[in-house]
């Protein structure tokens, strides 16, 4: 019940102008967010590299409804992918991008898909120029046929285009089998946006068990699985999973998010394993947040005591 709470919340404009003008929010969002500006991820992404982990970034906001303002996010990204070849950040894939379709036009009422895929294709010259690639994230459920349309049509010319598969979703083992090709690079993760029951697992237990069977299927197929999870059950089959089939550790790699198990995600970059941490930052958080709140109770205790302490 507080999941679905917080989730509708999360669509609330009631409940954003009011989280987002509270004087002590955004002491409490710096944990998860790298901060508002391309400036200042840039100094977290340093760090992070540093530390042995890898990078994906986001550029927050969604459900873009204006041309213009798609337009913007979209030069956004090719700035940032600029300034991380320029320091050699992005090299090897180091550091790469993570691209919300409706940040980048997917939502107009007008050619959306159209405006999305040429957006995209910008996104991913200036990643290949910087020597990395782009994922595209995956929202809400009627959101994804169409992001997987963009998916297959931007891989003939960028075939490294990462994609991300939600576990709570019930269509995800098949998405999962037909990804699971050569060459294919696929998130997988629980997933955070509302969606009804019969199209989402019933329950959290069903959903880890569905995470579990999409994970067999990508690291038993072809391609290049990107394990995005926190939970350590999930980490610990990943690991069992991957001595199972002969997986290499440069042949796949734990996900996190940025903020959250920091000492987890330097523990497993210790033992060899790839582990990246998704990284976003800019001023149009308050959805983002509220996703992550509903994920993980955790999250929800430290932001209130941060609110409580800091009156």
């Amino acid at each position: 019940m507080l999941r679905r709470a917080l989730l509708a919340a999360s669509a609330s404009t009631r409940m954003r102008e009011l989280i987002t003008t509270m004087p002590v929010t955004r002491d409490v969002v710096a944990r998860f967010v790298a901060g508002d500006t391309a400036e200042q991820a840039m100094g977290v992404i340093e760090r992070l590299l540093a530390d042995g982990l890898l990078t994906t970034i986001d550029y927050l906001g969604e459900d873009t409804t204006d041309r213009q303002q798609a337009a913007a996010v979209t030069d956004e990204y090719v700035s940032l992918l600029a300034r991380l070849g320029g320091s050699r950040l992005a090299a090897g894939g180091r550091a790469e991008v993570s691209v919300k379709p409706t940040a980048v036009g997917l939502g107009l009422t007008e050619h959306g898909e159209k405006t999305a895929l040429e957006n995209i294709n910008r996104i991913a010259v200036a990643a290949r120029n910087a020597g990395t690639t782009v994922t595209l994230d995956m929202e809400d459920h009627t959101r994804i046929d169409a992001t997987l349309r963009l998916v297959t049509e931007l891989r003939a010319d960028f075939p490294d285009l990462g994609c991300v598969i939600q576990s709570y979703l019930r269509r995800s083992p098949a998405d999962c089998q037909d990804l699971a090709t050569s060459g294919s690079r696929v998130r997988l993760c629980k997933g955070a946006y509302r969606a009804p029951d019969g199209v989402a697992q019933a329950s959290k237990h069903d959903v880890d068990v569905s995470y579990a069977r999409c994970l067999r299927i990508l690291m038993e197929g072809e391609g290049y699985p990107m394990l995005a999870t926190h939970d350590p059950r999930l980490i610990q089959l990943t690991g069992i999973k991957a001595d199972m089939v002969g997986r290499d550790k440069a042949d796949f790699e734990y996900q996190m998010l940025y903020g959250i198990r920091p000492a987890e995600q330097r523990r497993l970059a210790a033992t060899g394993a790839q582990v990246r941490v998704y990284v976003p930052y800019g001023q149009d958080w308050y959805g983002y947040l509220v996703r992550r709140l509903a994920e993980r109770p955790e999250n929800l205790a430290f932001f209130l005591r941060g609110l409580a302490t800091r009156r």
